[in-house]
């Protein structure tokens, strides 16, 4: 069906992006309403990254049309695109010595100008972002002395203190204990059903994006294989097109939808 123009937030129409010739993402078309969770799943080396980067020009350029809220892409100052688009990156990358609380701040970077000082509002969204993401107990130790998990709660408190309308994250719960991977998937539930806010994520957990999500991209090579609800996708059919191997499934006991079951012993 159709998406009413009125409700798109973010529409990719015929979108293709190169490196060095070398074509990534290939004719991508899909549109995503406000407040929608989706996932976008695939091989590596699909374009997962790639697309998630072009929404936020990380990666600049490429020829079709992206609109944010309406409007291209490209027309966007950046600090009035980071209000609109919170980034989460891996958290395995590298952070500098700031504290939590301060580090958190620098996600009100589009609401401070160099030369005013922090608002009452920048500390009420930094501790609506700290409450939203229970990383209070860390506010004064350095990001650089938390583990994984806890840095990527402190990474999506940051994006949350921008108060953008669209949160990005790339693998989420890449290198995480399966404790954290749920309170990851808490905290993202929490502010996409409570607080409405739009996510889209790159993951290469195919049951984990089926279980959170509204709807699923799936890429492979650059392309898109499918978009649509989660149920459609797990099947032989449609998952051999997209890894090239056939999975064992099972219905889970509460979602009552298929999920992958590991293969049997070797």
């Amino acid at each position: 069906m159709e998406v009413a123009a009125e409700n798109k937030l973010i529409e990719i129409e015929n979108f293709s992006f190169s490196i060095n010739r070398k074509k990534i993402l290939k004719d991508i078309s899909v549109s995503i309403k406000k407040g929608e969770y989706v996932s976008i799943v695939g091989p590596n080396g699909a374009g997962k990254t790639t697309l998630i980067k072009c929404l936020n020009r990380i990666l600049s350029g490429g020829t079709g049309i992206i609109k944010i809220a309406g409007k291209p892409l490209g027309t966007y100052k950046q600090k009035d695109l980071a209000k609109k688009i919170g980034y989460v990156p891996q958290a395995n990358g590298h952070h500098f010595s700031f504290s939590v609380r301060e580090f958190i701040m620098m996600g009100r970077y589009p609401y401070i100008s160099p030369f005013s000082s922090v608002s009452s509002q920048d500390e009420t969204a930094v501790e609506r972002a700290i409450e939203l993401t229970n990383t209070k107990k860390w506010a004064d130790r350095l990001i650089t002395t938390l583990s994984g998990g806890e840095r990527q709660k402190v990474l999506i408190a940051a994006a949350l203190a921008q108060e953008a309308d669209v949160l990005l994250l790339d693998e989420p719960i890449t290198f995480l204990d399966p404790g954290y991977q749920d309170e990851i998937y808490a905290i993202l539930k929490s502010i996409n059903f409570d607080q409405g806010t739009t996510i889209l994520s790159a993951t290469h957990d195919i049951n984990s994006a089926v279980l959170h999500s509204q709807k699923i991209i799936a890429l492979k090579e650059g392309e898109l294989c499918f978009f649509g609800s989660p149920k459609d996708i797990m099947n032989n059919d449609k998952l051999y097109k997209l890894y090239g191997k056939t999975f064992l499934f099972i219905d889970h006991p509460v979602a009552r939808i298929p999920i992958i079951l590991p293969g049997g012993p070797l």
